[in-house]
């Protein structure tokens, strides 16, 4: 795939993706000068691109966004999804098909191009994306290096040394790199068309939301059902979380392999699951529920990252779209007694979600929170509330 001429008219390329296996693809550079090692995967979402970007389950990973025009409508503060900027969480590396335009939309306050240099992400322009997508289909998604040079002068050997020297996210507990440093309060509640974030300022419950990698749209969805939002680092121990009394306690989205994480995670939700306090995860959250109940999780092929995924809930029999990103998933062949699957990928039969028999406690692997991505899953939200809002005593909310 390597390019033999540059589309875009300069005498030699200002930006590489170096895959593992040696392959050097050329293209045009922007963003942040410089080179990152990642696991190279593919995001079908038209839409979003700030929030992917920003997602903490996308650290150590270069994403080929496939939809061909990014940038289009600029960047902004409101639209990132990380809990902390300043540890620039998210993507660190990202591919384009089309050059980034200037923005066009009334909410832009920086061009994309700026955005992604102060972000510090390495990106590329000028690219194949459409074959670059069928390589990843065919062989897996690649370890690669992305780098920048703005003169255009690369070591490529040095590149192709350090691509095929990196180890991969098999094996790596990235959610201690993007967690919470402290304990913290949430109460900013979901956006209003022409009027922003609002705040719980009188909440009816307490959750408390381990975070692995949380998404902020995640915590105003929880503080717009009427929760103070306790969020804590990943690695709280229990009796610290159960000091909190908590009404509910929320299990995060996060990056790196579940194996890894589950190390101090799973026992810390084991002892958690001896309580009956509603518990209800997301992404690597649903798979530490999994591992913590004695399942088991696998790597995928390509992995699953997009806002146009088919999911069923067999609890509702209702096909969903939503919004995924994950590279491991939870092998429902390896759900003991006592777990249930409730939802499943229509693309690949994977499982997508889990609930323990009579208990308060159920996660999925795919992303309710949408953002990016369609709203159908957001009832699962209001599912969790009224899990809690019954050991209280209220009535439950309407679903839809």
């Amino acid at each position: 795939m390597t390019a033999k001429t540059a589309p875009w008219g300069a005498t030699r390329p200002t930006a590489l993706l170096v895959l593992a296996d040696g392959t050097v693809i050329e293209g045009k550079g922007l963003g942040a000068t410089g080179s990152a090692v990642g696991e190279v995967c593919f995001n079908t979402a038209l839409t979003g691109y700030e929030e992917i970007l920003t997602d903490p389950s996308y650290a150590s990973q270069i994403v080929t966004f496939t939809f061909p025009h990014i940038g289009n409508v600029g960047t902004n503060e409101a639209d990132i999804e990380d809990l902390n900027p300043a540890a620039r969480a998210g993507a660190v590396g990202a591919i384009f098909r089309a050059d980034v335009t200037d923005p066009s939309n009334y909410r832009a306050a920086a061009h994309l191009e700026e955005w992604l240099r102060r972000r510090g992400i390495v990106a590329m322009s000028g690219i194949d994306t459409r074959a670059l997508t069928e390589l990843i289909r065919e062989k897996g998604m690649p370890n690669a290096v992305i780098a920048l040079a703005r003169d255009g002068v690369f070591d490529v050997e040095a590149l192709k040394r350090q691509a095929a020297g990196w180890s991969g996210l098999v094996g790596l507990d990235l959610a201690k790199e993007v967690t919470s440093g402290q304990s913290s309060t949430w109460t900013e509640t979901p956006w209003v068309w022409n009027e922003g974030y609002g705040a719980q300022a009188e909440p009816t419950m307490h959750i408390v939301a381990i975070d692995y990698g949380v998404k902020r749209n995640i915590l105003r969805l929880l503080a717009g059902l009427g929760a103070k939002v306790t969020v804590v680092p990943a690695q709280t121990p229990a009796e610290d979380i159960l000091a909190m009394r908590p009404d509910g306690i929320f299990l995060s989205n996060g990056p790196g392999d579940p194996a890894a994480t589950g190390v101090y995670a799973v026992p810390v939700i084991q002892e958690l699951l001896e309580t009956e306090i509603p518990i209800f995860g997301i992404c690597l959250g649903h798979q530490m529920l999994a591992l913590a109940v004695g399942g088991q999780t696998v790597k995928m092929h390509q992995g699953h990252h997009g806002a146009n995924h088919p999911v069923k809930d067999h609890t509702t029999g209702k096909v969903e779209i939503v919004s995924m990103n994950h590279g491991f998933a939870v092998d429902g062949d390896s759900l003991p007694e006592g777990v249930e699957e409730t939802h499943v990928s229509l693309f690949d039969g994977s499982n997508c979600g889990i609930s323990l028999t009579g208990r308060p406690v159920f996660s999925v692997q795919h992303h309710p929170e949408a953002s990016p991505g369609p709203q159908d899953s957001h009832y699962l939200f209001r599912r969790f509330a009224n899990l809690i809002r019954e050991r209280q005593g209220e009535p439950a909310l309407a679903e839809r």
